[in-house]
């Protein structure tokens, strides 16, 4: 009678330490499934309302709607040379010198270059890509936390500013954090990509599309840009080019997907 009990005694235990384990097992996975909510649904309505908001705010801040078609020249051979810094690798993170001016629009005659000594965090243009209705605030910088998890875009330290002769190089998330660059591998020769500065509108062409490259192939965003992985990828002359990067597939980073453009004919 006393080894009966022992046993049933034993089993329920074991049972209560099996049924303690799923519940263990049911809590956690909830915990990871809430993450991953958090992650990839609620990070991407917050990123995306602020970045309109800033979008809106910028227009606000222009006075107006967003400006016009100016002519800026055909291929970018009467544009000012951007200044003569290095690229730099990857699509996503490090830390970034020189800033943005949100409100500051060019004097007459001189470049649309952000001046380089306000904050990095800062919206100073609005890119527009009417294919995918995407319509997102451009800063200088590609840190992070300071601008690409806002939902913004970041320019490249040291690239081209708009309209200049060089190249204008942008990276954007494309997954979370408003994914502003989640759907351009459905971008095609001809589609345009309008940018938006204060009195000044710059529209680009779409031209050509790396599909996949290393993080580290600076030449993509190069003055001219190349690939140095894919060497018959990209341009062999100097003009006025646009290139939008981000990571791919999706929900990974281990590659780079390119987009390039150039400058729309006045």
């Amino acid at each position: 009678m006393v080894q009966g009990s022992g046993r049933r005694a034993r089993r329920v235990g074991f049972v209560g330490v099996l049924w303690g384990a799923a519940e263990l097992t049911v809590t956690v996975g909830v915990v990871v499934l809430l993450l991953v909510v958090h992650q990839v649904w609620w990070t991407n309505r917050q990123a995306a309302a602020a970045a309109q908001e800033q979008v809106q705010a910028l227009e606000r801040s222009w006075g107006r709607d967003p400006a016009p078609d100016v002519a800026d020249g055909s291929d970018g051979s009467d544009l000012p040379e951007p200044a003569a810094t290095g690229p730099v690798p990857g699509s996503g993170a490090g830390a970034v010198p020189g800033a943005a001016e949100t409100a500051a629009g060019p004097e007459p005659g001189r470049s649309a270059r952000p001046p380089a000594r306000d904050r990095t965090d800062r919206a100073y243009a609005v890119l527009r890509v009417p294919r995918l209705g995407l319509v997102v605030p451009v800063a200088q910088g590609i840190d992070k936390r300071a601008v690409l998890d806002k939902g913004y875009v970041g320019q490249y330290p040291g690239t081209a500013g708009p309209g200049e002769r060089g190249n204008f190089a942008l990276a954007g998330h494309r997954n979370t954090h408003g994914e502003p660059f989640r759907y351009i591998n459905r971008l095609r020769a001809g589609d345009e990509l309008i940018v938006d500065m204060r009195g000044r509108r710059y529209t680009y062409v779409v031209g050509k599309i790396l599909s996949e490259t290393t993080e580290r192939d600076t030449g993509v965003i190069a003055p001219v840009p190349r690939s140095l992985v894919k060497p018959d990828h990209g341009y062999g002359e100097p003009g006025a080019y646009i290139t939008l990067t981000t990571c791919t597939p999706e929900y990974s980073s281990k590659y780079r997907l390119v987009v390039w453009g150039t400058l729309k004919s006045a």
